[in-house]
């Protein structure tokens, strides 16, 4: 049944990926460490704040405010939860950064390069024949410029942002609101992204999910494993291809 707000199909089984209605499903790429790699942040944020692992810190607490923020209803920029997050991180360390200090290294998440594995994986995709998106927790105009930095913007038919329904991934809105511009059900967009706890939120409303198991992460454990799991974005899209056969 559609969800009376969204037109959304939420997921009919807690058990497995979701049920698509149109063969072979639009595919919803995440961006910041699915497609572009955080690597070249760690020199900078150690330089900053004096240890080897400030930007894990700084990561790590600034995807704990988005939660905050959608929890409470506070919704704030991405950059701005950023900013915040590296305040909070120079405190702890019991650094002094400057403002400008803070919003120059915190820029920096602009001008990531993609992971080697991922031009030649979209590009596969995209000569399959599918369909490609964006789904971010970043604001508009920085999506639009890491993906245009990375030379990745021409292969997306679209670059969504959580900025229409002011709440963060993994919160299933931000999956439906996709689906909803697309005219399409949850059911027949696949997620891909390297954290697990996306892989649940696009589950949980609908989506079926393809995991990219970079160095360190892993699947929610409380959640259904996806059909497509692989360690490159190469593994992940020859996966795809293989599975969504058009009906």
């Amino acid at each position: 049944m559609a969800d009376a707000q969204t037109g959304s199909t939420p997921a009919e089984s807690p058990d497995g990926p979701a049920r698509k209605t149109k063969g072979r499903r639009i595919l919803m790429f995440d961006v910041n460490e699915t497609l572009l790699d955080l690597a070249p942040l760690k020199g900078p944020f150690e330089k900053a704040f004096g240890r080897p692992d400030a930007l894990k810190t700084w990561f790590s607490t600034l995807l704990q405010y988005a939660s905050v923020a959608t929890l409470t209803g506070g919704y704030q920029p991405f950059g701005r939860l950023g900013i915040a997050a590296a305040e909070t991180t120079a405190k702890q360390y019991g650094v002094s950064l400057d403002a400008d200090a803070i919003k120059g290294l915190v820029s920096r998440i602009r001008t990531l390069p993609p992971h080697p594995d991922v031009k030649a994986g979209l590009e596969a995709l995209k000569a399959a024949g599918f369909r490609l998106v964006t789904l971010t927790n970043s604001a508009p105009d920085a999506a639009e410029a890491q993906l245009k930095h990375a030379e990745l913007r021409p292969l997306f038919e679209k670059v969504y942002t959580v900025e229409v329904v002011k709440v963060f991934k993994p919160h299933p809105a931000t999956y439906r609101s996709v689906a909803d511009d697309l005219g399409v059900a949850t059911s027949d967009l696949r997620l891909i992204a390297a954290h697990g706890w996306d892989i649940a939120g696009a589950q949980a409303a609908g989506c079926a999910g393809a995991f990219i198991a970079r160095p360190g992460q892993e699947l929610y454990p409380l959640s259904p494993r996806p059909d497509v799991v692989g360690p490159d974005l190469g593994d992940v899209a020859a996966q795809i291809i293989k599975v969504e056969q058009p009906a």
